[in-house]
């Protein structure tokens, strides 16, 4: 089969010809027809610090996608070829103290396909059965493609936030940020403020039912003009900039919930006490989807129709051209990238 490798420790990607995935009594193989691009895939292919210190090549890149079940393993009961799916990719112990307390999404023995195990930019891939996620039939595979970042944004969005009234700040649009702001605007909050320094990223946040979508600068007057000077009950800090995640403290209202998913790239200084102490509010640290809750959430919020990721899609490439699917989310005016694949 044809697949896209991190074949070596340098910049780059290479597409070639591997054997097809055997697969154990407890797994399936999955042909693949959609795959999701994300920032980590562009991460591994700079061969940057954080990929130097993790990877370790070769393997198969990627780690979100849709396909059909090919092939079943002997012990598996409940999934069976033909089945549309998608699946959990961070791959937990199901022993440790964390799984079994039903944290498996902190497990701390998780391999996360495409990144410590082969990944899925390729005609197939092996799954263990019980990561795999049925997708209903009217779920085009494009969507069953990129459950994984968008159960990112649900985790954010909606863990412990009760958003139905609330007012609510997203701090950087990125796919899963614009994801964030349609899940709050399905989820109920009356009012949606987008803060991004990227046009592009702006007007997909404006589709996706922000109220306001503004450069970081302009951020503090519309939440102020938004909440009558009082400040937001949520924010949903995505981008993991410093500036960004300040303003994210100063602009949460006094005893309101910071959502933190973006991901400082070196550390950074906080004032405890004048930033999150004295205000009384909870900040809470997002780690992938909660298993399966946040999956379960997606389900009902697609069955639903009022939350429709589809224009956040901008881009679709057939593997052949991984370089410019690279390139359109460096470029900044991409918004979600996909593989067609089959």
């Amino acid at each position: 089969m044809k697949a896209l490798v991190k074949e070596s420790r340098a910049p780059g990607f290479v597409l070639k010809e591997v054997p097809v995935p055997t697969i154990r009594a407890d797994e399936v193989l999955i042909k693949v027809r959609r795959a999701g691009v994300c920032g980590t895939d562009v991460h591994i292919h700079d061969w940057d610090a954080w990929a130097s210190g993790r990877c370790k090549p070769s393997f198969t890149v990627g780690h979100e996608f849709a396909g059909e079940v090919a092939e079943v393993g002997s012990l598996v009961t409940d999934v069976t070829i033909g089945d549309r799916v998608t699946a959990e990719g961070h791959i937990v112990c199901g022993r440790c103290h964390l799984c079994r307390t039903g944290n498996g999404h902190v497990c701390p023995n998780t391999k996360i396909i495409g990144v410590d195990r082969d990944g899925c930019f390729a005609e197939f891939i092996a799954m263990p059965a019980s990561n795999v996620w049925h997708l209903d039939d009217n779920i085009p595979f494009e969507i069953g493609g990129i459950h994984d970042p968008m159960g990112n944004a649900f985790h954010t969005a909606l863990h412990d936030t009760n958003l139905p009234g609330k007012t609510v700040l997203v701090t950087g649009c990125g796919p899963i940020g614009i994801f964030a702001v349609g899940i709050a605007k399905a989820a109920g909050a009356s009012h949606i403020v987008a803060s991004d320094v990227n046009p592009k990223r702006l007007e997909l946040a404006r589709a996706m039912g922000a109220k306001s979508a503004v450069h970081p600068s302009e951020a503090e007057a519309a939440v102020r003009a938004a909440t009558d000077g009082l400040g937001v009950d949520v924010v949903l800090e995505m981008s993991g900039v410093p500036a960004a995640i300040h303003q994210a403290f100063k602009l949460v209202r006094v005893g309101g919930r910071v959502q933190m998913l973006g991901i400082p790239s070196n550390p950074m200084d906080v004032d405890f006490a004048t930033e999150v102490i004295f205000k009384g509010i909870t900040v809470y640290g997002v780690v992938g989807r909660r298993m399966y809750d946040t999956w379960i959430q997606i389900t009902q919020f697609l069955r639903s129709g009022q939350f429709d990721p589809t224009p956040v899609i901008t881009h679709r490439f057939p593997l052949e051209q991984h370089a410019e699917a690279i390139a359109a989310i460096k470029s900044g005016e991409a918004g979600k990238v996909i593989f067609e694949v089959a």
